[in-house]
């Protein structure tokens, strides 16, 4: 995928040493991308910018 050419990935400060979390890379300009954190050769998720806080703010919301 061209958009994540330059990705830098990094998980939450949260997540576990067992593995089970996922990575984002928030440093592109029009893209956000998840990835599997066992896979980082697997397959991404890629949202909008805008898509991807409108997720956050939900999750933010519920809490």
């Amino acid at each position: 995928m061209t958009e994540l050419v330059g990705a830098t990935w990094r998980k939450s400060s949260r997540s576990s040493d067992q593995g089970n979390c996922v990575e984002v890379a928030g440093n592109l300009p029009a893209v956000v991308g998840v990835r599997d954190s066992k896979d980082i050769a697997g397959p991404v998720l890629v949202f909008s910018p805008q898509a991807w806080r409108n997720f956050l703010t939900t999750i933010y919301r519920s809490h």
